[in-house]
């Protein structure tokens, strides 16, 4: 059980992700890091302490100097210095004999230097930043510091620091809180060789302000910051979420098939991925339809073409058992027989066009050669007599190699589809030439026959599937239509172009011209 938990774990979180919207998980991180800048209040707390601390050093060097100005002070004269001191430190002294007794005291001598604050008197946002300090403490666990309480016997043992002083010879400093909360810094300093102690105290209250409105100044910041992260995010969940809900809208539309006209939104002001996203998508949908549109209308084509056929078949057969002539027998029998090889034919290249776009784009290309590879071509036919005492010969139209990337068996299939149309339209006695030519970055592959042209207005129709411009004198079915469709789309998997024009040697007949990319040369390292 203990070994599955963490994967639990991971998988909670990822669910989490997943199911929680881009809009959500952007104020998220936002407000996370900002979160992070509001921990900085926590360190206000070590800010008090570096001011108390230099508090405290000026505490000791007023205590010191005080005490030594005492020292060498004549008694007559040390009331003076008490007043001239409280009034201008703002500083209580009291000094004790060495008895441990209160001896002089600034207060009955100047009046007080300092007032304690009364809670109760406070206005109510006082009232709200002393309970901040007191969750601030709490929250960082602070160290409580002792309430500051004027002793009813004001004496040396009253006073933790001035019994810690005279005990040690050493000065002491103390800090407690008034009625306010704010700090009281008290320092005991021995006082010369006589064993008197001075006692000084001070409310810092600027402290506390200081502590406070480094605070407020902090959390305004933040929540300034706070608010235009906010706004900040919503915009960039506006600019990301609402054209990524567009798109999913669309590609729901699509998927449904509910409307054949839908558009996707292509975004053409947007640079960015939102934007390369959506002309994508839109670019995907379009070419979807023409796919779909296409294969509607390839059904279509194939059930009108088989159509035909088996209408000739079954009307063959069904005349068939009701003719007792045995020449009319043989000769609805011969019409069976070639709706039957018709139809064969037919659904052998059916199936050849259907799949070979998906063959095509699992084939790993390699190094063809062109040449050999029409060679090879114009022997086989040679030796199987094919061509119906037609003549098929290769011509180079320039030194080579002619050598591209490609399916060996498939750019073989294109080569004799080009032939087998050529030979179609080829006169008796005549000549199919197989040409090819290096060009600067690819090869250019002709078949020329001596037929009679094809027309302007046709030279892009003859690629189109099921098309049935054919010889006069050619036997009805003997061609399906889709060979020229099949090389088309086998060359245009290959990066290449098959058109159709007129022989360049000015001479009577078409030429099916097919350009292949030049493999690429490795470069010798």
């Amino acid at each position: 059980m203990a070994e599955t938990a963490p994967d639990s774990g991971r998988r909670r979180r990822r669910v989490w992700t997943r199911r929680t919207s881009l809009t959500v998980r952007i104020l998220a991180v936002n407000i996370i890091a900002l979160g992070l800048l509001a921990g900085s209040l926590f360190y206000l707390d070590s800010y008090r302490k570096q001011l108390l601390e230099v508090r405290f050093k000026l505490a000791r060097a007023e205590a010191e100097i005080t005490a030594d100005g005492l020292a060498e002070t004549p008694i007559a004269g040390r009331k003076a210095l008490f007043g001239r001191v409280s009034g201008d430190q703002d500083l209580r002294l009291r000094l004790y004999n060495s008895q441990g007794a209160l001896i002089l005291d600034s207060d009955r001598v100047s009046g007080a230097a300092y007032v304690f604050v009364d809670p109760a008197s406070e206005p109510f946002l006082l009232q709200a930043a002393r309970r901040i300090d007191r969750g601030m403490n709490f929250i960082l666990g602070t160290t409580p510091v002792p309430v500051y309480r004027d002793p009813a016997i004001d004496n040396v043992a009253a006073w933790p620091e001035l019994a810690a002083a005279k005990a040690t010879g050493r000065t002491w400093v103390l800090q407690r809180a008034a009625p306010d909360e704010t700090p009281v810094i008290s320092v005991a300093a021995p006082v010369g060789v006589r064993g008197e102690m001075l006692l000084t105290t001070r409310n810092a209250r600027d402290i506390t302000q200081d502590i406070r409105d480094a605070r407020s100044t902090l959390a305004i910041v933040i929540a300034v910051t706070l608010i235009i992260s906010i706004q900040l995010s919503l915009y960039l969940a506006r600019t990301i979420v609402q054209p990524l809900r567009a798109l999913v809208r669309a590609a729901v539309r699509v998927r449904l098939g509910r409307d054949r006209e839908v558009v996707v939104p292509r975004l053409p002001e947007r640079g960015d991925e939102i934007g390369l996203l959506a002309r994508a998508l839109s670019d995907m949908t379009l070419a979807l339809r023409h796919r779909i549109d296409a294969v509607e209308t390839f059904a279509a084509d194939v059930a009108h073409e088989i159509k035909n056929p088996l209408a000739s078949l079954r009307s063959a057969i069904e005349t068939l058992g009701k003719v007792d002539d045995p020449a009319l027998r043989q000769q609805l029998t011969g019409i069976a027989e070639h709706d039957v090889r018709r139809i064969d034919r037919l659904v052998t290249e059916i199936a050849e066009a259907s799949r070979i776009d998906a063959e095509l784009s699992r084939t790993q290309f390699v190094p063809v050669d062109l040449d050999a590879l029409a060679g090879s071509l114009v022997s086989a036919r040679a030796q199987r007599r094919m061509d119906d005492r037609r003549t098929v010969k290769l011509v180079p139209l320039g030194p080579g190699p002619f050598i591209v990337p490609g399916d060996p068996p498939r750019l073989e299939r294109v080569l004799e589809n080009l032939v087998d149309n050529a030979l179609s339209f080829s006169p008796p006695q005549g000549v199919v030439e197989i040409t090819l030519e290096r060009m600067d970055d690819h090869v250019r592959l002709g078949v020329r026959d001596q037929g009679p042209g094809i027309p302007l207005e046709a030279r892009d129709k003859v690629f189109e599937r099921f098309h049935s411009l054919r010889p006069t004198d050619e036997d009805f079915g003997s061609h399906s239509g889709l060979g020229l469709a099949i090389a088309r789309t086998i060359i245009d998997a290959h990066d290449g172009t098959l058109i159709a024009t007129d022989r360049d040697d000015g001479q009577r007949g078409a030429c099916l011209l097919a350009e292949l990319p030049l493999e690429q040369e490795e470069d010798d390292e």
